[in-house]
């Protein structure tokens, strides 16, 4: 097979598609087109061990496999716009590049607020420069920081200050508990009393209205009228997917991209998406397409993605089977970690303890109509230890045979 097949996106989905790519046979060209100066690295660890210090760029690097030592990476480059059905990308440097296949990667950026005062000042955990940027404030003497937002990135941020001596950390959300969107009330409240014991202050059920400041946000205001003073402020309040570069083809980028159940895109047999980006169906629950942000998807997108899309350049039939991967995430806070299989997010109205009690290490089970969809241990390793018994239960059960399309 010749040609070329580009890769939009130079992250964690782009170097698993140019290696899947390879592994299903491809053996024409792969360009791999990033904005970030950097090779793919890791980046859950950056509101962890990166901001705490304990990791530079040289850990969090990926190695990749000796299969794409021939792959051209275009790196601190922007795809701008594409013709989808020219078979055309276009860079931020006008540049053109012609395409057989395409490869959608390129993820999500953070959501910011829309709020009046300063923007300078206002933090992103996103990129390996946004967290370097971060511990240089936080390592000042006495640091007031807050958090915006207490989803994964606020709580993991909140928790490392904690760890390097913050004077003050507080976090701020419109919800009663940290994390109650995808976990639910039992975990948010577990999380909360553990992130209070550990010295953080949560100011729950409170908006934004807006930042003070000459040259840059030096205080948040809530939609009380309170007024927080802040050396540091850091926006943890979700992402949005990177995808106006696709305007034009008439797909539905309504939240992501839109795939068929082989991350096809737009019907278009020779462009599909992986990785944070890609609205897909998961045939393990139902023929609902949902964007997953777990750091399992990108690897596990890729490889279903390749296999269509070199079958579908060959002139071969994509191979069968549909697209059921079991997502897993995990995250660590403070002196715990929350380890989780599955799509808890499916089963927040019937909660169960499986093992433990709330008051220490234990494991939640989330059911959708009585079977179990996901599981979560929040403690030390015993906790994760058993939710992995429950992780083989979880791939036990079985897949749907088929389903409709994605809506």
């Amino acid at each position: 097979m010749s040609g070329r097949i580009v890769i939009a996106g130079a992250s964690l989905g782009g170097l698993r598609a140019a290696e899947q790519l390879r592994a299903a046979g491809w053996a024409g060209m792969i360009t791999v087109v990033g904005d970030e100066p950097h090779m793919p690295y890791n980046r859950p660890p950056l509101s962890k061990e990166a901001l705490a210090g304990k990791a530079g760029f040289d850990s969090l690097a990926f190695t990749p496999k000796a299969g794409v030592a021939d792959v051209e990476w275009r790196l601190g480059t922007a795809v701008t716009a594409t013709r989808l059905e020219e078979g055309v990308v276009v860079l931020d440097t006008g540049a053109e590049l012609t395409f057989d296949g395409l490869v959608i990667a390129t993820g999500m950026r953070p959501r910011r607020l829309a709020c009046p005062g300063p923007r300078d000042g206002r933090h992103t955990v996103r990129t390996l420069d946004d967290a370097q940027a971060l511990r240089a404030e936080l390592m000042r003497a006495g640091a007031r920081l807050v958090v915006i937002g207490g989803g994964f990135i606020g709580c993991e941020v909140a928790a490392t200050a904690v760890g390097l001596g913050a004077a003050e950390v507080t976090v701020v959300d419109p919800l009663p508990l940290p994390m109650a969107g995808p976990l639910g009330e039992l975990l948010g409240d577990a999380l909360l009393r553990r992130h209070t014991d550990r010295g953080v202050r949560f100011l729950l059920g409170r908006g934004v209205d807006g930042f003070q400041g000459d040259a840059r946000a030096e205080a948040v205001v809530l939609d009380d009228g309170t007024v927080l003073a802040a050396d540091v402020i850091v926006e943890a309040v979700g992402s949005v997917a990177n995808t106006e570069w696709l305007d034009g083809n008439g797909l539905d980028l309504t939240d992501g991209v839109l795939t068929d159940d082989r991350l096809r895109v737009g019907g278009l047999p020779h462009v599909v998406a992986v990785g944070d980006v890609a609205r897909h169906p998961n045939a393990r629950y139902d023929a609902v397409a949902r964007r997953v942000e777990h750091w399992s998807m990108p690897t596990e997108t890729a490889k279903h993605a390749a296999k269509a899309l070199v079958a579908q350049l060959a002139g071969a039939v994509p191979l069968p089977g549909p697209f059921a991967p079991l997502p897993t995430f995990w995250s660590d806070q403070h002196d715990f970690r929350l380890q989780s299989f599955g799509l808890p997010v499916l089963g927040r109205d019937d909660v169960r303890v499986l093992e433990g009690t709330p008051d220490g290490d234990f494991v939640a089970g989330y059911h959708r109509d009585g079977g179990l969809v996901g599981v979560v241990a929040l403690g030390g390793a015993p906790a994760a230890v058993a939710a992995s018994r429950y992780r083989a239960q979880l791939l036990g059960q079985p897949v749907l045979a088929s389903h409709g399309a994605p809506r």
